[in-house]
């Protein structure tokens, strides 16, 4: 069957105009199966992944079936997350865009419940909210389902297992008989068919085919990487493929948050995204990297769920998802719009078995790849500061610093130097200060760390006995010295002490500074770490005891 046109489709004039402006022409394969159906009142089991656009196909006809004279619920869309509940209603606040008279609530948990009873005082048509926050309006009576015409269960194999069936159970009870229930899930397990059994009539089955659960313009990668080299590789990565919009996923909340945390104190644009945020924090964050003004956002699975943004570089699975369908739910994210797009997974160990049951699945291939070298770094570094250049000479507005120049030719104690050698040597003092050059060319799988050139390692006598955290750290250095946080290189926390990298020239500085600091009340000393000094050695409360490696 080919894709139809959204103009061949019975659809009012309205949502053609808001689907032409958000770009829609073609509808997808989902869209194409599922739309007639449900314009023709029939229930519907489909069978369809994130990022084929199944909002849409349940959304559109949802939209064109409502009455907007009357007011009330006549449809309520159930998400597994407030993320995919909060964007589902903004995609169908799009469609119905010219729609006069159409209301749309989403409801879920973390935000007051007050506004939400505000909310649904105004009598919206259509209701999406997670199941936990529906069924609590149901009990309080301030959501009202008599009239409902339709129900969609939108990744209903997600709600299942976040342990919603029950929720599910006892929601949809208490619904109307009479109407027409839409299920969409990645997969069809025994349970999705009990509940398919339960609440649909004679639903029609449509399934997009498995060669779409990966999408073809994804180059897959997987790097062999120890756990302690990890960090560094995906900075390496990072630099050396120049990513200004990256996604990288961890399997819990807390390596989120570690590797968020580490990733900032190296200067790097990063932020967090889990459950344990307040919604106000996420919605924060998810602004931010829809614009563009955080370049890495380090996220679980289930939060990332409500991600939709089409300029994502590439995925990064930093640690290899338990799930397969997980890994196809992650590499989705990039490669949208017609883009190409990349992903990477750090393997180790058995991991490599489950990259090999993934690649079983998705019928795709996963290829080996080495760790960039120092060299490719420097090169896309040195590349970007030449094109910077030219960029600045053809705008011009840079003679004034001929004289500049010519004072540097006329003192030179050498009759040789010419203007390009002062080009070159200017250059240099350029892109040594932009540049992130590493001490080392392979991992260091003692420290963990790449050492910057130029940089002096400091030891300080407290570590995660004392509760310190790098932000603490980096703020302490930069409150009470001249040295801006972003300048500041690795800091590698162990139990008793902590040993953290500052440029050469700051070194004395941040030593005489912080000698007042303390955290949590207790009194921290700060020196220059001996070359006998190893991470690994153990340390005294009150100072280093020197190991040989």
């Amino acid at each position: 069957m080919d894709n139809l046109i959204f103009k061949e489709l019975n659809l009012s004039s309205e949502v053609q105009r808001a689907l032409s402006e958000m770009g829609f022409e073609e509808a997808t394969p989902i869209q194409s199966k599922a739309i007639p159906y449900i314009l023709d009142g029939r229930d519907i089991l489909g069978q369809a992944q994130t990022g084929t656009g199944k909002t849409c196909a349940f959304g559109i006809p949802a939209i064109e079936m409502i009455d907007p004279t009357i007011h009330g619920v006549q449809v309520l869309a159930l998400c597994p997350t407030r993320e995919l509940a909060i964007q589902v209603s903004e995609e169908l606040k799009n469609v119905c865009k010219y729609k006069k008279g159409i209301k749309i609530l989403p409801i879920y948990g973390g935000q007051s419940i007050d506004r939400q009873i505000m909310g649904l005082k105004g009598k919206p048509q259509i209701i999406v909210g997670t199941p936990g926050r529906v069924m609590d309006h149901m009990r309080r009576r301030t959501l009202k389902l008599a009239n409902l015409k339709m129900l969609i269960l939108d990744e209903a194999d997600e709600m299942l297992n976040m342990g919603f069936r029950e929720d599910i159970d006892v929601i949809l009870e208490d619904l109307p008989k009479e109407r027409q229930t839409l299920l969409f899930s990645a997969t069809i397990s025994k349970e999705i068919r009990e509940i398919t059994k339960l609440y649909q009539s004679k639903p029609e089955h449509i399934v997009t085919v498995h060669k779409e659960l990966t999408i073809p313009s994804i180059e897959q990668y997987y790097l062999e990487v120890r756990e302690s080299s990890k960090l560094e590789l995906l900075c390496r990565l990072i630099d050396a493929k120049n990513i200004k919009l990256g996604l990288v996923f961890c399997n819990t909340k807390k390596r989120v948050d570690e590797l968020t945390s580490a990733l900032q104190t190296r200067g790097y644009s990063a932020e967090a995204l889990h459950g344990d945020m307040k919604q106000t924090e996420r919605d924060r964050v998810m602004t931010k990297f829809r614009k563009g003004n955080i370049d890495i956002l380090v996220a679980t699975d289930v939060a990332a769920r409500g991600i939709d943004v089409n300029n994502i570089e590439a995925v990064f699975n930093y640690d290899i998802p338990s799930d397969e369908e997980y890994y196809v739910h992650r590499i989705g994210r990039t490669g949208r719009a017609g883009k190409k797009g990349v992903s990477y997974s750090f393997v180790f160990g058995r991991d490599i078995f489950k990259l090999k049951d993934i690649q079983r699945y998705t019928k795709s291939e996963i290829l080996p790849m080495q760790p960039p070298s120092i060299s490719d770094v420097e090169e896309v570094k040195l590349d970007a500061a030449v094109n910077q250049v030219l960029n600045l000479l053809e705008e011009g507005g840079y003679s004034k610093y001929n004289k500049v120049i010519e004072k540097i030719l006329t003192e030179s104690e050498s009759d040789d130097v010419t203007s390009l050698d002062v080009a070159s040597v200017l250059f240099k003092l350029a892109f040594d200060e932009l540049d992130r050059n590493y001490e080392n060319s392979d991992f260091d799988d003692d420290t963990t760390t790449y050492r910057k050139e130029g940089m002096v390692r400091l030891f300080m006598n407290v570590g995660t006995l004392d509760n310190i955290q790098p932000k603490n750290i980096v703020q302490g250095i930069a409150s009470k010295s001249s040295l801006s946080g972003k300048l500041i290189g690795a800091i590698d926390i162990h139990k008793q002490f902590t040993f953290v990298e500052v440029p050469a020239e700051y070194a004395d500085e941040v030593m005489d500074s912080m000698r007042d600091f303390s955290h949590r009340g207790r009194k921290v000393s700060i020196e220059k770490a001996s070359k006998r000094q190893r991470p690994g050695a153990s340390k005294g409360r009150s100072g280093p005891t020197k190991k040989r490696y």
